[in-house]
């Protein structure tokens, strides 16, 4: 399969993940349209720098998630103002708003707030501030994610609680089957690549008491989990793929709305929200 036909493949999964959780979870139905145009997006420039970073690898080279102290703008800054225009046209009205604003400003600043980003990006952010990180956030990651998949991962023999790759905040855990039961991953919030992580054990705090470490799952939602710790009050949300293979983690992480409020009601913050807050 070429990457071409693989990017379409991947792109059809997604669309019909979307139209099936729509119909499924009505109240979720306009975040998971805005996210389709997001994914529409954002493959569409994945596939534009995969073809660039192949013809130029002197470009490529030069990135690195371990080092992202600078960033070449070259190949990704044409596409900027498209991405703008996007948002603004699908977009919640603060969000359009704050892309309309940005969309009138010289490219100076463009390369400032996303330069700003990149040295940061998953890494420090509060998580109350995650819309306002919306921007940069979306437009960088399709090439924070390339970038991660072609770097060497050496052998991890210890559970790590930052990605181990650009240092990003887990924005999900992922259970994937392996015998009997499940291994799980956590997934970076920027560069998107996963990593093994201990079933007990806390991502904030590193907690392991057993009986600290409650999972909540909701009859609505019987592929997401609600990994929670008790010592730190933090939670990692979950996809369960032995319950549902279906399921792609970033789409159905978008549809569990009600998983937020009813942990926050419970006084449980999350590590990493996702990319709309939800």
């Amino acid at each position: 399969m070429t990457p071409q036909q693989a990017g379409e493949f991947e792109s059809g999964l997604q669309k019909r993940r979307i139209e099936y959780l729509s119909k499924t979870y009505p109240f979720a139905s306009e975040i998971l349209n805005f996210y389709s145009h997001i994914l529409a997006f954002q493959n569409n420039l994945r596939a534009n720098l995969d073809a660039a970073t192949r013809k130029d690898s002197s470009w490529a080279a030069q990135a690195s998630l371990a080092d992202r102290s600078t960033l070449d703008l070259t190949q990704l800054l044409p596409h900027f103002r498209g991405f703008l225009s996007m948002v603004e046209q699908h977009a919640p009205a603060a969000l359009s708003k704050t892309a309309h604003e940005l969309s009138s400003q010289p490219a100076g600043v463009w390369i400032e707030r996303l330069q700003e980003y990149w040295k940061s990006g998953g890494t420090n952010e509060d998580s109350t501030e995650i819309l306002e990180q919306f921007l940069p956030l979306a437009f960088l990651q399709p090439y924070a994610e390339l970038l991660g998949e072609r770097t060497p991962k050496a052998p991890s023999l210890i559970t790590v609680r930052l990605c181990p790759l650009c240092g990003g905040k887990p924005l999900l855990g992922v259970l994937r089957q392996e015998g009997d039961g499940g291994k799980r991953y956590l997934l970076c919030s920027f560069c998107m690549q996963e990593w093994e992580f201990r079933r007990i054990h806390c991502a904030a705090c590193n907690e392991e008491d057993e009986k600290k470490l409650p999972v909540y799952v909701a009859e609505q939602f019987p592929q997401m989990r609600v990994e929670a710790c008790e010592t730190c009050k933090s939670y990692v949300r979950s996809v369960d793929l032995t319950k549902d293979g279906n399921a792609l983690p970033l789409i159905d992480d978008l549809a569990a709305i009600p998983l937020t409020l009813w942990a926050e009601e419970q006084g449980f913050w999350r590590l990493r929200q996702n990319l709309l807050g939800t």
